[in-house]
């Protein structure tokens, strides 16, 4: 693999939330004494080389992350990215090198691989999911269902494993939901309000949990409708009723042996909150390269 092939933040990402993030991490490591057992064993002066790889097959996420824990603790010390996030790994694949400071490398290595085998493990979720309705024209996407403070990267790992984002949080988009249906009075009442509410680039979302709600949501004009927990006749209905007018949004019971059959009724997009408060993490070590 060529070297250096990922050094500039992801765009997406302002290198500023990265830093702050890491930082935090680092500072929530290291305590009031720093490492103790590195400087306790190794001397200041040590240096070492390593490489961080996949222990088994995913799609990585997380290498900017990675390469500033380590520059936070050592500025001179040697990234080397291997990989670029969204690539696919297999098992004993290498991600990064890294060569300089001992002490740096390891008081670091926590931090930088808990970033990277969580968001690896959302990027490997959406990617598995993803892969499932490929032979559709629906979109896997993500929910605010998110480890707090954590929102705007696992959107970025989702996006890195070929998923969608959906809203990210209270104020870039309405979702009309159960509860506000049930104070406002109705479907109907709640998406007008809602658009007497707000300016024209804002789209209007309402939560519907049967066909009687959904007919009341198009004939006010929702820009999507979500469709929560409805079986896969009642998601066909949907999609023929609809003919086009209103992007549909399907929720509930999505899981890897479901995705595919929800995908095949034509909705346009599935969001799951399992991509990203469920996703296993992505086994990802760092070795020390014995010379």
């Amino acid at each position: 693999m060529a070297e250096d092939v990922q050094t500039a933040f992801p765009p997406s990402l302002p290198q500023l939330l990265i830093v702050d993030a890491v930082r935090a991490a680092l500072l929530e490591d290291l305590g009031r004494a720093g490492d103790l057992t590195t400087n306790a064993t190794l001397p200041e002066s040590a240096s070492a080389k390593a490489v961080i790889s996949s222990r088994e097959a995913g799609t990585i996420c997380g290498i900017h992350f990675a390469s500033t824990a380590f520059a936070l603790m050592d500025q001179e010390l040697k990234f080397t990215g291997l990989v670029k996030d969204g690539a696919k790994a297999k098992p004993g694949d290498h991600i990064a090198r890294l060569e300089g400071n001992a002490r740096a490398i390891l008081s670091a290595e926590r931090v930088a691989l808990n970033f990277l085998m969580h968001l690896s493990g959302i990027a490997s979720s959406t990617a598995k999911f993803a892969d499932l309705i490929g032979h559709t024209n629906a979109k896997i996407c993500d929910t605010r269902k998110t480890i707090p403070g954590m929102r705007a990267f696992a959107k970025y790992a989702v996006k890195c494993g070929g998923g969608s984002n959906h809203r990210f949080g209270l104020d870039d988009a309405i979702l009309i939901k159960d509860n506000h249906i049930a104070i406002a009075g109705g479907v109907a009442k709640a998406i007008i309000a809602a658009r007497a509410y707000v300016g024209h680039l804002v789209k209007i979302e309402v939560e519907v949990d049967n066909l009687e709600q959904f007919e009341e949501a198009l004939s006010v004009h929702a820009d999507v409708i979500l469709l929560d927990n409805m079986s896969l006749e009642l998601l066909d209905k949907a999609v023929k009723i609809n003919g086009g007018r209103a992007k549909l949004e399907a929720s509930g019971n999505i899981a890897f042996d479901t995705v595919k059959a929800i995908a095949e009724t034509g909705v346009d997009y599935i969001s799951t909150s399992r991509i990203t408060m469920a996703a296993a993490t992505l086994d990802i070590g760092l070795d020390i390269e014995i010379k």
